[in-house]
């Protein structure tokens, strides 16, 4: 079995991230596992499908919903992909394999109010952590940045002179993003507060918490859920509906797809075109109240 080999190319070669490096290396042990205590099958390197079909249909009875077994799978093909890429396989057992049908999902951005009223209606602590606080959610819905994005974000990465953020994403893709007037005074308001904390900060990483330290994905998703609940009664909140509301709102106004495309720093057209849906209703209520015919 080449897995050691499989995760460093993916690593090295792929600049896949750790997380999900970890999310292949789990998948594809998880099917060895299977094989081996069902099977008595030590090496999956030349499986047949068929065994990865009772994998699936094993998955199914442990009510493992049908995008969760989708990402396992995708992980076999590439696995067998990586096989036959290095020579160790002929065939990738996976090739004809149909995804499962999947429901749409379907997520609901923030309003305008509702955004509104999170940036200027509730009352931040006038500490560092409230000053972070407000220009981390202004941050994230000014610039559509992720949450990994955010939280590597370095002091160097922006640029007061230029008025633009550099900004690392998925693959070490890097993508320039531009600072609105606003975002540079709060950057400037934080970096006040910032360089008041103990020595022992990391000079280099913009978003810290109170010990100095770099922030972390569950705190960062912990501060939205805490602020977003005192303006929204959604059931979802999270700073990826932050990075939807962004693309929605700009999609609303009449902004290029292409240009939210590269804002969103998506490697395709087709990524973005899920956020179509919410400005394509406010297109409809355009066109039914300018047209002509519209109010008959």
């Amino acid at each position: 079995m080449f897995l050691v080999e499989f995760i460093s190319y993916l690593a090295l070669e792929k600049n896949y991230s750790a997380h999900t490096t970890n999310a292949y290396e789990k998948d594809i042990s998880e099917f060895s596992l299977f094989c081996r205590s069902n099977y008595e099958i030590e090496d999956i390197d030349a499986i047949a499908y068929n065994i990865v079909r009772f994998w699936i249909v094993e998955l199914s009875e442990r009510k493992i919903d049908n995008r969760s077994i989708n990402r396992k799978i995708a992980s076999l093909k590439a696995y067998y992909k990586f096989l036959q890429k290095i020579g160790q396989s002929d065939i990738n057992p996976l090739n004809k394999h149909k995804a499962l049908k999947t429901a749409k999902k379907v997520e609901i951005p923030f309003s305008e109010t509702e955004m509104e009223n999170v940036l200027t209606q509730i009352e931040y602590s006038d500490d560092f952590e409230g000053v972070r606080d407000e220009l981390l959610i202004h941050v994230l819905y000014v610039t559509g940045m992720r949450r990994a994005e955010v939280i590597a974000l370095k002091v160097n990465d922006v640029d007061f002179e230029t008025m633009t953020i550099k900004v690392l994403g998925k693959r070490n893709k890097e993508r320039i993003l531009p600072m609105l007037v606003e975002t540079k005074d709060k950057f400037k308001d934080y970096l006040i507060r910032r360089d008041e904390l103990n020595d022992l900060v990391d000079e280099r990483i913009m978003f810290l918490t109170k010990s100095g330290n770099k922030l972390y994905e569950t705190l960062v998703y912990r501060l939205i859920k805490k602020y977003f609940r005192e303006v929204s009664s959604k059931v979802k909140i999270s700073p990826h509906i932050l990075r939807h509301t962004f693309a929605t709102h700009l999609l609303n106004k009449g902004a290029d797809l292409n240009a939210v495309k590269e804002l969103l720093g998506h490697s395709s057209l087709a990524s973005t075109q899920v956020y179509t849906h919410n400005s394509i209703a406010e297109l409809k209520k355009v066109h039914a109240k300018a047209h002509p015919r519209g109010s008959k």
